[in-house]
């Protein structure tokens, strides 16, 4: 037994004695050909990227270090520069790229390098390639190519393939990096994205990867993610923040969680801030993801394709002062959904657009009766299918349906279809719904301030709506059932004080205008054929309420009593603030 245990014992001090030298030579090897070699490898490198750029690029590091035994190595403190001057004689002669790169990183590490595999089969195969905290300008100019040069060019595997037969990298990170798009003309920077970490997975690069249709770029997949991003608007006029965006090759999606748009300023500061009127959006969306999507088509071509997109929960506030006039000529048509879907400069076409628990608040600023009014839509819910702006889906299918519910008022579900037509020169749409019940005195927080009427009782049983519309107006029907209606007409306050009542008016308007019931009493219920004239101020919005608030009116019965158009309710408030302001005058 002794014999035995002593036996075992010799076998592993040869091991371990074998596994010694073997370290002590690798590493006084290592040792050697740091001494030895890291100069002539430092400059073999700095030469190659050189010359193989046409000495566009210069490589700097202050350290090279490699290890034989694990198989890897490093480079620190490295930048790959461009020169300027060597790239105006290529765009000069029609040879330049249209982008050209400044990289900083801290390290570049490749870890387990196959040596032998490289040097006697000139196959290139490691774990990993890392770039930890790499800072990179990417400088876009407008460069034009000579004609005899346009032609296809080589691919990446036809480049290298006189040195190198494959390349096999199992994961390439790139980790928090700060990435800025600069116009190289202006110097100005475009975009910048900052902590930005993209892992590659699979990439491999021989003579069959290249036509590898389940590879792109080469890998399997690349994924990426972005961090805390923040930024200010172009007119510094919001804080754009998003928590998270991540995107993948493989499962063809991009998600963003938590985006927000927050105004810099308080709602009427804001609206000050400008000549004419402009909305103010207070935004807060916890995800939006697309799916099924297209990130072939959308590198080469910059056209988006998506199976779906999917949005929500979110909260959208958003704040319109009606003392600010409009801008001179601006007719907001083309503000419409499906006419701004026209304009959008990129090429898009997303099969189902989904809408989960959505909470808007539109609130309105009365200057004559200096107060709020706010209108809310909770848990907006739907889908719009066909939403595209791509001119070979729109000849196979130029319409977009949207079906949408929601609560009104918090209360009241409103369920409505909206059917756009994409490729109407007059912006023609459809809608047709309908409102469930409600207390009616649920609405006098818009009413009261926005519409200067109070309503002091009524019941909603239901309300429907079938109308046709364009940027010309709209005609279509409404039906409105409600039993026991009574109002107060209102007479701005002054310098912020309460609304009054105009008593008198009031009173006529109940006894002899409004009909408190519909069906009233033996009648058959009242419809009302609704025609709108729609002026150059009205928006989408503004458009599809009046449509149906003007059929409402017709069936209670003020239809007589004319509805102001934006354009004249601005005149309203001319003459009003210059009113105030001659009182002021005549106080001082």
């Amino acid at each position: 037994m002794t014999d035995h245990k002593s036996g075992k014992n010799k076998v592993w001090k040869w091991i371990a004695g074998i596994l010694a030298v073997l370290i002590i030579a690798g590493t006084g090897t290592a040792l050697y050909l740091n001494a030895k070699w890291k100069p002539i490898l430092s400059q073999k490198l700095k030469d190659a990227v050189f010359n193989r750029s046409y000495k566009l690029y210069k490589l700097d590091f202050n350290d090279i270090s490699f290890n034989l035994l694990t198989g890897s190595a490093a480079l620190h403190e490295v930048s790959l520069s461009p020169d300027t001057a060597v790239y105006r004689q290529l765009k000069a002669l029609g040879l330049a790229p249209a982008n050209i790169f400044q990289v900083k990183l801290k390290k570049l590490q490749l870890n387990r390098i196959a040596l032998l595999t490289a040097y006697f089969k000139r196959k290139i195969e490691m774990n990993a390639v890392i770039l930890e905290k790499p800072s990179i300008n990417m400088i876009h100019y407008q460069v034009k190519k000579r004609p005899e040069l346009e032609k296809e060019a080589p691919t990446l595997y036809e480049m290298i393939s006189n040195r190198v037969r494959s390349v096999d990298v199992k994961a390439i990170r790139i980790i928090d990096a700060d990435f800025d798009y600069i116009n190289g003309e202006s110097s100005k920077k475009m975009h910048s994205v900052k902590h930005l970490s993209i892992q590659v997975k699979h990439f491999l690069l021989d003579s069959l990867s290249q036509f590898d249709t389940t590879r792109y770029c080469y890998a399997k997949d690349i994924g990426f993610e972005l961090t805390g991003y923040r930024a200010l608007s172009k007119d510094k006029m919001y804080t754009m923040k998003v928590d998270t965006v991540k995107g993948s090759t493989a499962d063809q999606s991009i998600s963003v969680t938590g985006f927000q748009m927050i105004p810099m300023y308080t709602d009427l500061q804001f609206s000050r801030k400008y000549t004419y009127g402009k909305d103010r959006y207070d935004l807060k969306f916890n995800k939006i993801s697309l799916e099924g999507v297209d990130l072939v088509r959308l590198n080469t071509e910059g056209s988006i394709r998506a199976k779906s997109l999917k949005i929500g929960p979110a909260k959208v506030n958003i704040f319109v002062n009606r003392e600010m006039p409009p801008p001179p000529g601006l007719d907001k048509v083309r503000n419409f959904p499906h006419m701004a879907l026209k304009r959008l400069s990129v090429p898009a076409s997303i099969d189902t657009v989904q809408l989960t628990n959505i909470d808007v608040a539109y609130t309105e600023y009365n200057p004559i009766s200096q107060k709020r009014g706010t209108v809310y839509f909770q848990n907006l819910a739907g889908n719009i299918r066909n939403l595209t702006n791509d001119s070979l889906q729109l000849v196979k299918n130029n319409h977009a349906i949207a079906n949408l519910e929601a609560l009104v008022m918090k209360i009241s579900k409103i369920a409505v279809q909206i059917d756009f037509n994409l490729t109407d020169k007059n912006a023609a749409f459809h809608y047709k719904g309908n409102v469930g019940p409600m207390d009616m005195k649920v609405l006098n927080p818009m009413a009261k301030d926005m519409g200067l009427v109070e309503i002091e009782s009524g019941q909603m049983q239901s309300a429907a709506f079938d109308i046709y519309a364009n940027a010309k107006g709209s005609s279509g029907k409404v039906n409105f059932l409600y039993k026991d209606l009574k109002i107060k007409l209102l007479k701005e306050g002054e310098d912020g004080e309460p609304a009054k009542k105009k008593g008198l008016l009031s009173f006529l308007a109940n006894s002899l205008l409004i009909k408190n019931d519909n069906p009233s009493k033996g009648e058959a219920p009242r419809t009302a054929k609704v025609t709108f004239q729609r002026t150059p101020a009205a928006s989408f919005f503004n458009l599809m309420w009046k449509s149906f608030f003007i059929g409402m009116r017709e069936i209670v019965g003020i239809g007589a009593v004319p509805v102001k158009t934006p354009e004249q309710a601005m005149e309203k408030v001319k003459d009003k603030k210059k009113e105030r302001r001659e009182k002021k005058a005549k106080r001082n």
